[in-house]
């Protein structure tokens, strides 16, 4: 793979990360057992190591200024990167989670390709895990599906036989040719009254006075915990075919619900204003190359925590979401990813550590929903049974929602700052509850 620089978000994610705040997603596969005779180890490793991505490190460079790019590791090791972790077998999958968290605060050694993923051992019946841990710098959730499934049985063959080709990226640049300086003037103007326009448009989405619940915000203590949770999507899909709109808004009611319902076990108040969420979009065309890094745009979603009724919940969102789509994701809080693409690598370096704690002004929470492939996936034979998948933490805040669908189950993984959310666990079992309230109030119709 060729040096490239850094996209601008890339960079701003690379810089947003310090040493009470990690900046990684990951996620974490559970597996059946494997056929006899088989090192998932080593072919874990080897497989990893045949993903070009996967050897590249950030160095930083002269031009432009503040930039940095990535380059291959002359020095590339992947036992470096892949581990093996034998657990107590008695709750494996309790175990996971727990170490999940635990790995996935450690910081990620910036001299070297910033990922990591440990074999999780131990389970009396032979399954086991696996957890893929990623720098954010280094993809967005889908491009993060697209470089762990490499690992997968049936995305390794077909690359093996030829039929997965992927196009080269050229270097980036911010030298144009001689032919090129009237173009590229007249397009940094263009892109200038973008900012402008999309600036104005995030200013106008910030609170002064966030009033969110206090649950959902924390001063970062740089630790993290991990939670599951696996939803049955017949049951989603019959709730939206009862009450209109999409799979995605019966979750994003899911998890409103189920915010309510930990508040409550909590003893706290509700919120005074229902608490924000912000609920990315990938800005990637269908059927285009598969492009590096970052490609992100969100939705503000508030989600409708003081609303009592679960029907009521779920009309709450689906309308939200349809003002949303209708605006475009150009419009509130997800446009400063698209700001960031305007600005120059200087402003990233010296700007995105202040700019962080900005986030709480725009919203309280991330809810993400990572596709996964439809088709069956195996890792040398033993099938993947869950896939639960990690998001990052926006500096001040406690929770991160990220959710994706496989083998007729949703998949949430949560992840919160292991100070301020203790209680975690209590969390992930609310979204079962709460999906069974809809299921009997809108579906069971």
């Amino acid at each position: 793979m060729s040096t490239e620089l850094l996209a601008p978000l890339d960079l701003a994610f690379w810089h947003l990360e310090s040493t009470d705040h990690p900046m990684h997603l990951g996620a974490l596969a559970h597996f059946g057992p494997a056929p006899d005779g088989t090192d998932v180890l080593d072919l874990l490793a080897r497989r990893a190591a045949a993903i070009p991505r996967l050897r590249m490190r950030v160095r930083d460079v002269w031009l432009p200024v503040g930039g940095a790019a990535w380059a291959s590791d002359k020095d590339f090791d992947v036992r470096r990167h892949v581990r093996r972790i034998v657990l107590p077998g008695a709750d494996f999958a309790d175990e996971a989670a727990r170490l999940a968290g635990d790995l996935m605060e450690r910081p990620l050694e910036r001299g070297r390709p910033p990922w990591e993923m440990f074999l999780l051992t131990g389970a009396p019946d032979g399954s086991f895990a696996v957890l893929v841990k990623l720098h954010h710098a280094l993809a967005d959730g889908l491009r993060a599906v697209a470089i762990g499934a490499g690992i997968f049985d049936e995305i390794a063959a077909a690359r093996g036989a030829g039929r997965r080709r992927v196009r080269p990226v050229p270097p980036r640049s911010w030298l144009p040719g001689p032919g090129r300086i009237v173009g590229a003037a007249r397009d940094r103007i263009e892109d200038l009254g973008r900012a402008v326009e999309v600036g104005a448009s995030v200013l106008r989405a910030s609170r002064l006075d966030p009033r969110g619940a206090t649950a959902l915000a924390a001063q970062s203590s740089g630790t993290r915990r991990v939670a599951t949770a696996a939803l049955d999507l017949d049951r989603i899909q019959r709730v939206r075919r009862a009450s209109g709109g999409t799979a995605n808004d019966v979750l994003l009611a899911v998890v409103a619900g189920a915010l309510r319902r930990w508040l409550e076990g909590r003893g706290e108040p509700l919120p005074g204003v229902d608490p924000r969420a912000l609920v990315p979009v990938s800005r990637r065309r269908p059927g285009s190359a598969p492009a590096t890094g970052n490609s992100l745009s969100a939705y503000l979603l508030a989600l409708p925590v003081t609303e009592s009724d679960p029907g009521a919940r779920l009309a709450a969102v689906r309308r939200g979401m349809e003002r949303n789509k209708a605006d475009g994701p150009l419009r509130g809080a997800g446009a400063v990813a698209v700001l960031a693409d305007q600005l120059p690598p200087l402003a990233h370096r010296f700007g995105a550590p202040l700019a962080s704690g900005a986030a709480r002004l725009l919203f309280d929470v991330l809810v993400t929903s990572v596709p996964l492939p439809r088709s069956a996936l195996s890792l040398g034979g033993a099938p993947l049974r869950e896939l639960y998948p990690m998001a990052p933490l926006a500096r001040g805040q406690s929770l991160a929602v990220a959710m994706s669908p496989y083998g007729g189950r949703v998949h949430v993984g949560l992840v919160a700052d292991g100070k301020a959310v203790p209680d975690l666990d209590a969390l992930a079992d609310a979204l079962g509850d709460e999906l069974d309230l809809l299921d009997r109030a809108d579906g069971g119709r």
